[in-house]
């Protein structure tokens, strides 16, 4: 054999003959290595991340030190470098392997997928309160009964479970009344309606789509913080349901009470129903989650790695689900055991998956405009009417203490606003919080729900 590049492929047959490695394995894993060096005993390859690199000294580093002994007679040892660690003379990967990469790894599949339905939703201390209030909705609604919980309001962290519950109630409703017209829908989307409603005339057939529902399922009540025609409209719809006995439920970050730039008349109907809240899983409900999961999944769970994982993963229901997703799709195309090293991978691959999008001053510019009913076009122009004015004043104060930007970068975002401009807006919203709570609530409200939506 001439070259390393040879050698590696007959180890690659070897695998493959020999059935050391599943094909898809090698397609996936071992097919990208790219060949550096063979000499000291040492057969070095790179990748283009840390991720792969984990994976096949993990799962295949052993497979293949073996596979180079029968075939060129000699141990080595295998090593493997990540790219960016590289030399600028290091070969780097061709377009078409690291397109072939990306395809297997971003697939979604669909054996990942199952029904949000009470049998899936794993109870534990954190939640038995809430379920026990969506099964009973679900009950009445399925009973064509008006429930004694309306509306049903439910908050907790993202993550725990809350659209789960709504979803749950939805399906075991279709099932039994499938001519209930059950409509879904988040804060967000409802907004986007009506302004697009308004927009092209069209509210006659906005409001029959949200006031001619059976059961109203609204996500994430607290986006509408603010935003007072929003607001308006939800409570005329809330108001027209509530009194024909239609069923609503809510969801949200945190009770009605803390809801503080939420209209007074739509805290208090939220408080004349049932609350209830989800919290953090325990440790035992965690292992719980994990193990369902594998079932609904078919993957074969060693007990070490469900509590491996549980241990280190006690964020919320949502990073559990994906991190068991993610094992069972490295199970999949690696097509070998499950072990600790590979959940450990996995773990790294959903932490810094969930890291927070970061966020744009067009995003700030964006909620600040729709909570003051302006346009962003508006915030950047030389438009002084007062509407306008405290927009701006406030969308360059949220800018900089979210990014932190220097003044003139963020004078520059604003139409190309001078030093002194931005200081003086800076400085006028921080003063009149101090005396202003209601403007402080308000700017609150707008900072939190930036940053909550670049966390979804």
């Amino acid at each position: 054999m001439n070259s390393f590049n040879e050698v590696f492929e007959s180890v690659k047959q070897y695998c493959r003959d020999n059935k050391k490695i599943p094909e898809i394995g090698l397609k996936t894993w071992i097919e990208p290595l790219k060949p550096v060096s063979l000499n000291s005993g040492k057969a070095v390859f790179s990748v283009p991340t840390e991720f792969q690199k984990n994976i096949v000294m993990t799962t295949f580093g052993r497979i293949l030190s073996d596979a180079f002994l029968n075939v060129i007679g000699m141990e080595v040892e295998i090593v493997i470098n990540v790219e960016s660690e590289e030399t600028s003379s290091s070969p780097a990967p061709t377009d078409a392997e690291l397109d072939k990469k990306d395809a297997e790894l971003q697939k979604k599949y669909k054996f990942a997928n199952y029904d949000y339905t009470f049998d899936t939703f794993i109870e534990g201390p954190s939640n038995q309160f809430a379920l026990a209030c969506s099964k009973s909705v679900a009950k009445s609604c399925s009973s064509g009964e008006v429930s004694g919980y309306n509306p049903l309001f439910i908050y907790g962290p993202s993550g725990m479970g809350k659209t789960h519950l709504m979803t749950a109630i939805a399906n075991d409703v279709r099932r039994n009344q499938p001519d209930y017209n059950i409509i879904y829908v988040t804060s967000e989307n409802f907004g986007n309606e009506l302004v697009n409603a308004l927009k092209n005339n069209t509210t006659a057939d906005f409001h029959e789509k949200y006031r001619s529902a059976d059961l109203l399922l609204f996500d994430d009540i607290q986006f509408l913080s603010g935003k007072e025609s929003m607001q308006e409209e939800f409570f005329h719809t809330f108001y027209k349901l509530h009194q024909e006995g239609k069923q609503i439920v809510i969801t949200s970050d945190k009770p009605p009470k803390e809801l503080i730039t939420l209209e007074e008349r739509l805290r208090t109907r939220f408080e004349g129903g049932l609350i209830a809240d989800i919290s953090a899983p325990d440790y035992e409900t965690r292992l719980a989650i994990i193990n369902r999961k594998s079932e609904l999944l078919d993957l074969k769970m060693p007990a070490e790695v469900s509590e491996f994982m549980a241990n280190r993963l006690k964020s919320n229901i949502r990073q559990l689900e994906g991190a068991v997703v993610r094992l069972k799709a490295l199970n999949h195309f690696a097509g070998s055991p499950i072990n600790i090293p590979m959940a450990q991978s996995v773990i790294r691959d959903v932490l810094t998956d969930e890291q927070p999008i970061p966020i744009t001053v067009e995003k700030i510019i964006s909620e600040v405009s729709t909570v003051y009913g302006v346009s962003p076009d508006d915030l950047r122009s030389s438009k002084r009417s007062q509407q306008i004015s405290i927009a701006r004043k406030v969308a360059i104060y949220v800018v900089r203490e979210i990014t932190q930007m220097p003044l003139a970068s963020i004078g520059t975002e604003f139409g190309g606003r001078d030093h002194s401009t931005i200081v003086y807006s800076v400085n006028s919203i921080a003063e009149a919080i101090q005396k202003d709570e209601n403007l402080s609530n308000l700017v609150n409200d707008i900072i939190k729900n930036i940053k909550d939506k670049s966390k979804s």
